[in-house]
């Protein structure tokens, strides 16, 4: 692995009397999402207050591309800082401004742009989060999808290196917390920026991150991928567990990743050698652009709408699912034959095809969704595993057996 873009070494921050973080080793690397997940008042706010610049450790030390950030002259520290940016908890955008002024604010009051280059930058960034329609707007006028998009076309068009993400999803819905999510991941993706994201709710990070790391008791006690966090052992992993199975459940109704992997080894390990099983794998094309168009709302419908139906046709013969991703959901039916699982998979293709994608495009979502052009492929496949056998490896043949099971067009014309 490459060297940290940015490091802690034995940092303590202590406010009078009480300590808030004590020798806190960390790693962030340049190109990916990093997620530091805590209990509200476990200190998260504060380091990233350390991160930006805001406030200095009271012991150890910080470094930035390799080099200590309390060894630097004023000037590169401040070159440095500048290549962080802030997406604030509640947008903080200015009522009194439209969403084209906000976006150029960083421009006017930081540089010395001119106005037609700031004009170039503001349209660049409006055009690429999908807002240009929308940039004589005021926030008051504009939905919450659509304010978290201006908030964070503002903290992209200084054109970080570095986007500081404040408790993105505090106070939102199940389905809007996937939404924003879904915007940050897809708009990483696009520009390429280093993510830092912080939360007390512990986020849906199995799908976004490629890095956590886990604040409890004023020390970092876990850094590493949601692969490994799933196999850390500490007290810290309850809480982790029981907030992300609690966020699962509300998202899609189907079983967290964790609990997907305790049922498969509980039902199938058990059973004697020779026996089979079926897996069903399903998978959402066009997903990402979807979960960040003017459609995101009826995107999350449609992933709510995907676990309700598959609980409803396989959850009743004994199958359990997970959402392995974005797009991706597991089906395992411990006690059904290739046979009987295309059968379930046909009455579930034609319930979904006629019930359940139609409804996600009508009314507000429809009426959102106008002048745009959104395309959802429903594909799956069936393999047959044995109780011994690798999952990825019956995961693995299922997707190559997917065939298109349903499809939803939402051609509308404002």
């Amino acid at each position: 692995m490459d060297a940290p873009l940015i490091e802690f070494k034995d940092v303590t921050k202590r406010f009078g009397s009480r300590t808030i973080l004590e020798k806190i080793n960390l790693k962030i690397y340049a190109g990916q999402v990093t997620t530091i997940i805590g209990l509200s008042g476990s200190g998260k706010s504060v380091l990233l207050k350390h991160i930006i610049g805001l406030l200095k450790p009271d012991e150890g030390t910080i470094l930035f591309q390799g080099e200590p950030i309390n060894e630097m002259k004023k000037s590169e520290r401040m070159a440095k800082h500048a290549q962080i940016s802030y997406m604030f908890q509640d947008n903080a955008l200015f009522d009194s401004l439209t969403v084209y002024e906000n976006i150029a604010l960083p421009l006017r009051e930081t540089t010395k742009l001119d106005k037609a280059e700031i004009d170039r930058r503001v349209m660049a960034r409006l055009e690429q989060t999908e807002l240009k329609d929308a940039a004589n707007k005021y926030p008051s006028e504009m939905s919450g999808g659509m304010q978290k998009r201006a908030a964070l076309a503002r903290a992209l068009v200084t054109d970080p290196s570095i986007v500081l993400f404040d408790e993105p999803t505090s106070g939102q819905d199940p389905v809007r917390k996937n939404a924003i999510l879904g915007m940050i991941a897809q708009y990483q993706r696009k520009f390429g920026f280093t993510a830092i994201m912080v939360s007390h709710e512990i986020p849906d990070v199995y799908f976004i991150s490629n890095r956590i790391l886990a604040l409890y008791e004023r020390a970092i006690v876990f850094q590493g991928s949601p692969e490994e966090l799933e196999n850390f052992d500490h007290p810290f992993k309850d809480e982790v567990i029981r907030s992300l199975e609690g966020l699962q459940q509300e998202l899609t109704g189907l079983y967290s990743k964790r609990q997907f992997k305790v049922m498969h080894h509980a039902q199938l390990t058990q059973r004697e050698r020779g026996e089979t099983y079926t897996m069903v794998v399903f998978t959402m094309d066009d997903m990402g652009v979807a979960m960040t168009g003017s459609s995101h709302e009826a995107a999350n419908k449609t992933i709510r709408s995907m676990g309700r139906y598959i609980d409803k046709h396989f959850g009743a013969i004994g199958g359990f699912s997970t959402r392995r991703n974005t797009n991706q959901f597991v089906t395992v039916l411990p006690y059904s034959d290739l046979t009987e699982a295309q059968n379930i998979l046909k009455d579930f293709a034609h319930d979904f095809q006629e019930r359940g994608l139609q409804d996600n495009f009508e009314g507000p979502e429809r009426r959102k969704a106008s002048g745009s052009c959104i395309e959802l492929v429903i594909r799956a496949g069936i393999a047959q595993g044995q109780p011994f056998a690798e999952i990825e490896a019956v995961i693995d043949e299922a997707k190559s057996n997917q065939e298109e099971i349903a499809r939803l067009r939402c051609d509308v014309r404002g």
